[in-house]
């Protein structure tokens, strides 16, 4: 049995990255892909909701600083909230529709993630969080982003933001709403449901 590669997808910036089909050959269940995942520690791995891999090359020092502002300025506020708890772009989420995806970073209410057993929190957790932030690398196509931040809305997440450095924009995305495009903006607000949380976007447009 072996694995379909389709033709890698390459973006504006020259920057390709690759899906794998295993089916109809093999059908890989969540224990599977979870040590697939970790045999190829050094990929960014998805799974989409039709089984497909998908590859992603690492991102540059850039946008890796960036996350990892957004993460701290995120995990600092958990701290002082304390109604969750906060995940980098190392976490996984199996979500309802079957999709295993990984957040640049997210949040998730503790009473929420305390109804899941300690032992599959080891692994990807099987629900999907209430707060989520993509960062645009330039190894990532705009189009796509937009419609995992859907996909991410469509699986009950509750608050969304697509944070694009390239061209300094916010997209907003809630249940129910229209998307909110935030222009070059200084801070964006959690608010409601981050109550109190406002990120500093100065660090990561500079």
């Amino acid at each position: 049995m072996s694995a379909v590669l389709e033709k890698p997808v390459i973006n504006e910036f020259g920057i390709a990255r690759f899906v794998l089909q295993f089916s109809p050959f093999l059908e890989m269940n969540d224990e599977q892909f979870f040590e697939f995942c970790q045999i190829n520690r050094d990929l960014r791995i998805e799974r989409n909701a039709q089984g497909e891999i998908i590859i992603m090359p690492p991102t540059g020092w850039e946008t890796g600083d960036k996350n990892a502002e957004i993460t701290t300025q995120l995990r600092n506020w958990t701290k002082k909230d304390e109604r969750g708890r906060t995940a980098d772009s190392s976490a996984g989420y199996k979500m309802p529709n079957g999709a295993t995806v990984s957040p640049d970073a997210s949040w998730i209410l503790k009473e929420r993630l305390e109804k899941v057993a300690p032992n599959k929190r080891r692994k990807f957790l099987p629900l999907a969080p209430d707060f989520v932030i993509e960062l645009r690398s330039e190894s990532d196509s705009l189009s796509k982003l937009k419609a995992k931040m859907q996909e991410y809305i469509e699986n009950k997440v509750s608050l969304g933001w697509l944070i694009d450095p390239l061209e300094r924009k916010v997209y907003v995305y809630r249940p129910n709403e229209e998307i909110k495009i935030l222009e070059n903006p200084v801070k964006v607000s959690g608010e409601p449901l981050l109550k109190g949380f406002t990120l500093n976007l100065k660090e990561i447009w500079d």
